[in-house]
């Protein structure tokens, strides 16, 4: 009996060409939805500004950030609170931010007494205090679970952001301010993170303006 053997670095065969009614004009045409999205992003380009400046204000402060999604929108929220606890570009000092969903132990005791919508309303009203920012992220803008959060925040006054897919949505329209991308759920989402990078350049940008001494940590 003969054995053949095939090396485990051996390189794999070349995949067959997309073919232009197949799978290559599903990509091409999810590509061109990204640049209409980009252009309703680039209408609230003013609002991002303005974000991150107040939120460079409120952090400074001694203020925190606040933020929840759910599923891919709880990645991308995510990201944010890890850019400020991080950085962004260049050194600074950390800055508290805090992804609701991101409390496992939390979110399931929460839901498994309280119900699912009740995730993030209880865990605002924990952690939240006035003064503080919470930003919602939603393409559809129809979360139950973050209509909770953003009515539990307005009554400990508490700024509420979001950003959402198309509007008008029950989201975006119960926080006192939202950016609404004119796109579907995947383009909205991509946008979502754009808009997160912007902020966080309007937010270092301030903060080199208002506190040189916090952009100057050097990590040892």
């Amino acid at each position: 009996m003969s054995i053949s053997w095939t090396r485990a670095d051996a390189a794999p065969a070349p995949a067959p060409p997309s073919t232009a009614d197949g799978s290559l004009a599903v990509v091409e045409s999810h590509l061109d939805d990204v640049l209409p999205a980009l252009s309703s992003l680039r209408g609230h380009a003013g609002r991002l500004a303005a974000w991150g400046e107040e939120l460079a204000r409120r952090l400074l402060g001694g203020h925190r950030l606040l933020v929840a999604g759910n599923g891919g929108s709880a990645a991308e929220a995510q990201h944010l609170t890890a850019e400020l606890v991080g950085r962004f570009d260049g050194e600074r000092v950390p800055f508290s931010a805090l992804a609701l969903h991101a409390e496992s132990s939390a979110m399931s005791a929460i839901a498994n007494d309280y119900g699912f919508e009740e995730v993030f309303a209880r865990q605002v009203r924990a952690h939240g205090r006035a003064g503080d920012i919470l930003l919602l992220l939603s393409t559809s803008g129809r979360s139950p679970n973050l209509a909770r959060a953003a009515e539990a925040a307005s009554g400990l006054h508490i700024t509420t952001w979001a950003l959402t897919g198309r509007a008008p949505n029950p989201l975006a329209s119960q926080c006192g301010e939202a950016v609404a991308i004119d796109a579907g759920p995947a383009s909205a989402q991509e946008c979502h993170l754009i808009a997160i990078h912007a902020v966080c350049r309007a937010f270092d940008a301030q903060l080199a303006r208002l506190s040189p001494g916090s952009i100057s940590e050097r990590r040892s």
